[in-house]
């Protein structure tokens, strides 16, 4: 990934204690990532780290919104985000054997060597877990006028063929079926 200095945090020079820290991610944040299914990011991350001496909690809160596609009829939606993820962050003498080791996806360490923290992977991770599985409009939307009508019609005719035993791509195998 490319290095930005933004979502770094030099750790080092902090008192122990809690220390706030705010981002706004947006669509440019993502290009080091390559391709997402979403568009027109807006979050705003809340980043609370409370130093202790060989360890760092992190409290991360997420708030925003992007727009995605529906996945049934093909429409934008405007999806809001929101969720909070807490990540413990510790100081070791081997950080790549403890990471290798370690089960917890919550847990991260770091070399006592070590002066910065980078946070724009955790960012990038958290936010995708904000996204929903499948991206639909509301229930209570769905063959509303939000919702593409010709896609919708087309759908409804491909279930039809499908309940009827008209599906061409069936039509092959009865061929088949008589050589046997």
């Amino acid at each position: 990934m490319s290095h930005n200095r933004e979502f770094e945090i030099a750790f080092v020079g902090l008192k122990p204690g809690l220390h706030a820290f705010e981002y706004r991610v947006e669509d440019k944040f993502f290009t080091a990532y390559g391709y997402q299914d979403f568009n027109n990011c807006h979050v705003n991350i809340k980043l609370s780290l409370d130093k202790k001496n060989g360890f760092m909690q992190l409290k991360f809160d997420i708030d925003g919104t992007v727009d995605i596609q529906c996945d049934r009829c093909g429409n934008p939606l405007t999806k809001i985000l929101w969720d909070e993820f807490n990540m413990v962050v510790k100081i070791v003498e081997e950080p790549e054997a403890m990471n290798a080791q370690e089960e917890d996806p919550d847990v991260f360490y770091i070399g006592k060597g070590e002066s910065h923290l980078l946070i724009a992977d955790w960012i990038y991770e958290f936010i995708n877990l904000c996204l929903p599985i499948q991206n639909m409009c509301n229930p209570d939307e769905y063959g509303g006028p939000q919702c593409n009508q010709a896609v919708l019609e087309q759908l409804k005719k491909m279930e039809e063929q499908i309940n009827n035993g008209n599906n061409p791509s069936w039509k092959g195998l009865d061929q088949i079926k008589g050589l046997e």
